[in-house]
């Protein structure tokens, strides 16, 4: 754990009941040593209700006594004895305010680049396989409302992702090309050697039908020498 949970109400409480510095404060609930004044000044965090840390294991009153004594130091959260899974699958969180504009991120990233998968486009606009599949054929119950906008204007993603999610797409695209390019290479190479003239065939095995017909030869002559 980095930060206490609710950075915020956390802070309001500390500012309220502990002697800690700024400073302290908002390295512990990573925020602005600026806003932490607010917070003391009651222009920031007005409606906030105070949360201790104490009550939920995640500082000890040792800890914060500790501190207050010095100002230079800084607070140390209790670890979990269970370690907490990063997020790794599914789709990303989306605010409410932007998923209407998803359908239209999706349009223009299937338009100006086919080249992305549909789990590539999953992952950056935050949505499912059967709406992308559904906009790509358009059979999608909105289509005709739905116009083709920059998913990055939009706000759904960053143009850093967007631009490694098109590398990934292209240089797998070229691995694909060249994986098949080989493939044909090798069954025309496997075609045209059963399409090889039997003359070659006899041609090949000719030495050897030489060399039986020269032994047995050399016996019929040894036959009438005897």
């Amino acid at each position: 754990m980095t930060q206490p949970l609710m950075p915020m109400a956390t802070a309001v409480w500390l500012v309220d009941n502990t002697a800690l510095t700024f400073k302290q404060i908002g390295e512990l609930c990573n925020l602005h040593e600026l806003e932490i004044q607010g917070v003391a000044d009651g222009t920031v965090g007005i409606n906030i209700v105070g949360f201790d840390p104490n009550s939920s294991g995640q500082l000890t009153k040792e800890e914060i006594a500790r501190c207050e004594a010095d100002p230079s130091a800084s607070l140390t959260i209790v670890e979990d004895d269970v370690k907490a899974m990063t997020r790794t699958k599914g789709p990303r969180y989306t605010p409410l305010s932007k998923r209407q504009d998803k359908p239209d991120a999706i349009a223009w990233l299937v338009r100006h680049h086919p080249e992305l998968s549909d789990l590539q486009v999953s992952r950056l606009v935050g949505t499912t396989k059967p709406t992308i599949s559904a906009i790509r054929d358009r059979t999608h119950w909105n289509i005709k409302n739905i116009h083709p906008n920059d998913p990055v204007g939009l706000g759904l993603c960053k143009q850093l992702e967007l631009d490694e999610a098109v590398q990934l797409a292209a240089t797998r695209k070229e691995k694909a090309e060249a994986a098949k390019e080989a493939a044909a290479i090798k069954g025309a190479k496997k075609k045209a050697t059963k399409k090889m003239p039997s003359i070659l065939k006899k041609a090949a095995k000719a030495p050897a039908k030489d060399k039986v017909v020269e032994a047995e030869a050399a016996a019929a002559v040894d036959e009438t020498s005897e």
